[in-house]
């Protein structure tokens, strides 16, 4: 797992390699990953939009962005926490992920980047 806390909001993120939904001989690789945000402020937050540089081993970057994650714009008040699972597809077996979130304060109206720190992503049949 790894962590990161930017401006009292503290992403963690675990990976997992989905070998049922692979395929190696097409170099298709998919990746299922689960992230945790956790509000640390005092103030009540609503996650607005993210982005992602995804980067496979051939040094190949792409940008997603998008509103919200997984259809939802979670609002998390103070001392609560979001869950979610999402997934990635790459053409090697290894790769990786960063990005980030604006997120609102709602008390103020004001937006802000919250980080998602840069994850591996490693198929199995790479750890043997």
């Amino acid at each position: 797992m790894v962590t990161k806390t930017t401006k009292g909001i503290k992403i963690s993120v675990i990976t997992a390699f989905q070998n049922e939904y692979s395929d190696p001989i097409n170099t298709e690789f998919v990746f299922a990953y689960k992230i945790n945000i956790v509000n640390h402020t005092e103030h009540t937050i609503k996650l607005i939009k993210r982005k992602w540089y995804i980067y496979d081993a051939q040094g190949i970057e792409r940008e997603v962005e998008g509103d919200g994650v997984v259809g939802e714009q979670p609002v998390i008040p103070p001392s609560d926490h979001y869950e979610y699972v999402s997934g990635c597809h790459l053409s090697t077996e290894i790769g990786k992920m960063k990005g980030y979130y604006v997120m609102e304060d709602i008390h103020s109206g004001q937006t802000f980047k919250v980080d998602i720190p840069q994850f591996i992503l490693t198929a199995d049949l790479k750890l043997n």
